[in-house]
């Protein structure tokens, strides 16, 4: 029971924008509440306090202490938390917004679809200069959606032409005040030094993918900030004189799955931890379109009501397509997700970082939604949930050097948080059981929560 409550999405929706009323956004900076008599998960070590009331102060938490203790300030938005679990809100490392060319309408249902499943930061991977403003309205609170930190355009081998150029796009980009550079397949090794020499030199991560001609041991080398996708990794963990001109380039090395050689990759994590490098794995993209499962079956999940009925159908297209290829070998499939399974638990059991991310909007990969299906797997994977939730909460706080600010649940940092009806720690599908969600401070209750959604369902 919430006391009380405020619509905020239909005012967003109805206006068809998430551009905010400068009132509503300065209520939200002024206004008082407290979750009372909630399970607080802080995310600090593996436990629950049980019994706490939290106090909101504008975006900040001022108070948390046992209910009994607490007395909630006169005139707050008092919200019953007994019998439920409170966590840090979650990251979603490897998102995608959508290009200012997609228009409005397609980029506000994609940020409502993140915080609606409790998304509060995301790491926006294919950025554009319409990002920047974006950025910056996101965190003045004009338009609902998660905290952006983004990337420039992409490094690959359509846009970049030589070492001179590389370091200049390095140049220009720090220079407009992207958080960090995207990497994208086919840079020489060439180009790639340049990049990180001047990356390096201006004070600016890069990340993404591995080229062919760089490789794993090159990227880590580097220190490159993020490795996506695990890119890279099976070419590492091809069998000591495989001839890897003889596999043509594939999806995230597929066709290697024959002559991987398994009882590398116990030190190949060790290294992955030695160069400091963390690993996003987006391991539920690469099981969407691998694993051999009929198509529409995937298009019934009931997330993808919430996507427009042309962009599911394209995915529909793509994973037909793929299962039809000549190529395509379903126990090929199987041992290819198994091994990635296996890196992903022997990068944790090494100390090699990971985080959390989906590449939402991808194929099946519907934003918000496929963020509980990347913790499922990373369960699956041999994580605890607790070590999971990790990825997606403390880590990423840490890795943007940003834990002053989120991640955990403390007094000054950020309301960015999730109110669940089940505990997590027991059944990491808990995470899907909620119950409201606050974006630095800004309330939206179940009932706003399933009005948004309603108002983007497909289905009738």
């Amino acid at each position: 029971m919430l006391l009380p409550t405020r619509n905020l999405i239909s005012a967003v929706l109805i206006f068809g924008s998430v551009l905010l009323a400068d009132v509503a956004a300065a209520d939200s900076h002024t206004e008082i509440k407290a979750i009372v008599n909630v399970n607080v998960i802080p995310m600090d070590i593996n436990r629950v306090i049980k019994g706490q009331t939290v106090v909101i102060e504008g975006r900040e938490i001022t108070v948390i202490g046992a209910a009994s203790e607490v007395a909630v300030p006169e005139g707050s938005i008092v919200i019953d938390g007994e019998g439920r679990y409170l966590i840090p809100g979650l990251a979603e490392m490897h998102a995608h917004v959508p290009s200012q060319s997609r228009g409005e309408s397609y980029r506000d249902r994609v940020l409502f679809l993140y915080v609606a499943n409790g998304v509060t930061t995301a790491r926006g991977m294919l950025g554009e200069k319409s990002h920047l403003t974006l950025r910056r309205h996101l965190y003045l609170q004009q338009v609902l959606g998660p905290r952006l930190i983004t990337s420039g355009p992409s490094f690959n081998n359509d846009t970049v032409d030589g070492a001179r150029d590389a370091m200049q796009r390095v140049r220009m980009q720090k220079e407009a005040g992207y958080d960090f550079l995207k990497l994208h397949p086919g840079l020489t090794k060439i180009e790639f030094d340049a990049v990180t020499v001047m990356a390096d030199q201006l004070g600016i991560r890069f990340a993404g993918h591995v080229s062919a001609d760089v490789g794993l041991e090159r990227a880590l080398e580097a220190k490159q900030a993020t490795i996506d996708h695990l890119d890279g990794y099976m070419q590492a963990l091809v069998t000591d004189g495989t001839d890897l001109s003889a596999y043509p380039p594939s999806f995230f090395g597929v066709n290697l799955t024959s002559v991987v050689d398994k009882a590398k990759i116990p030190a190949l994590a060790k290294a992955t931890a030695r160069a400091g490098v963390w690993n996003v794995p987006t391991q539920t993209l690469i099981e969407n379109i691998v694993r051999p499962v009929d198509a529409e079956e995937m298009a019934a999940w009931p997330e993808m009501q919430y996507m427009p009925a042309e962009i599911v159908r394209s995915w529909v297209k793509r994973k037909t397509q793929t299962l039809a290829n000549d190529n395509y070998d379903a126990d090929t499939a199987r041992r290819f997700v198994e091994i990635r399974r296996q890196l992903i638990k022997a990068l944790h059991d090494s100390g090699a970082r990971l985080l959390l991310g989906s590449d939402a909007p991808q194929v099946f990969q519907v934003p918000g939604f496929s963020v509980h299906r990347e913790l499922e797997v990373l369960v699956e994977a041999g994580l605890t949930p607790f070590q999971a939730l990790m990825t997606g909460t403390v880590y990423p706080a840490i890795f943007f050097e940003r834990d002053r600010e989120f991640g955990s649940i403390e007094t000054g940092k950020t309301a960015d948080l999730i109110l669940l009806n089940a505990s997590p720690l027991d059944d990491i599908r808990n995470t899907r059981e909620i119950e409201a969600v606050m974006v630095r401070g800004r309330l939206l209750t179940r009932a706003d929560l399933d009005e948004g959604l309603d108002r983007l369902s497909q289905t009738p």
